[in-house]
């Protein structure tokens, strides 16, 4: 059955639907999604691109982060945001220019998403590596704040598996 769609159909009489003193059943499925997946770059892509928190910080901000996770159920993966020129993108791949490269393993991704590890430690203790322009990553730390928000909703969807 298609997602909000009613079912009516509570039992067979004379092979048709019988009505029923039960109120009409309103059936939602809620997408599931795998932590780093295209589809959740793709999910987490959508929510930056309509989020107008982020976009007024972006005209302020020009940055290429690209993020590598390594060992995750999927391989490796690889994606990035893009700040520039007034707008903002998240997508697969590297960061065209890359001004900041984040390394880390999908154990590291996961505690950090999850709140498990909190990413400063994580910096800290050498399980996040950075690599490029650290002043240019301080720099934009008012995007990346704009980015929680964005992250908190596609969280709600997301399975660290």
């Amino acid at each position: 059955m298609a997602d909000g769609a009613v079912d009516e159909s509570v039992g067979d009489v004379d092979g048709g639907r019988m009505a029923s003193s039960r109120p009409a059943m309103i059936r939602q499925t809620t997408t599931v999604l795998r932590y780093l997946s295209l589809d959740w770059i793709d999910t987490v892509a959508g929510a930056v691109a309509s989020s107008e928190r982020v976009a007024d910080v972006a005209g302020q901000h020009e940055i290429g982060f690209t993020q590598i996770v390594t060992g995750g159920p999927e391989g490796d993966v690889t994606y990035h945001l893009q700040v520039t020129g007034g707008t903002i993108a998240f997508a697969p791949g590297v960061a065209e220019p890359e001004h900041v490269r984040m390394e880390q393993t999908w154990e590291t991704a996961v505690a950090v998403a999850t709140g498990a590890l909190n990413a400063q430690e994580a910096f800290v203790s050498g399980r996040i590596r950075l690599h490029g322009d650290q002043q240019r990553l301080l720099d934009a730390q008012p995007v990346f704040g704009a980015l929680d928000s964005v992250f908190s909703t596609v969280r709600e969807q997301t399975a660290y598996e």
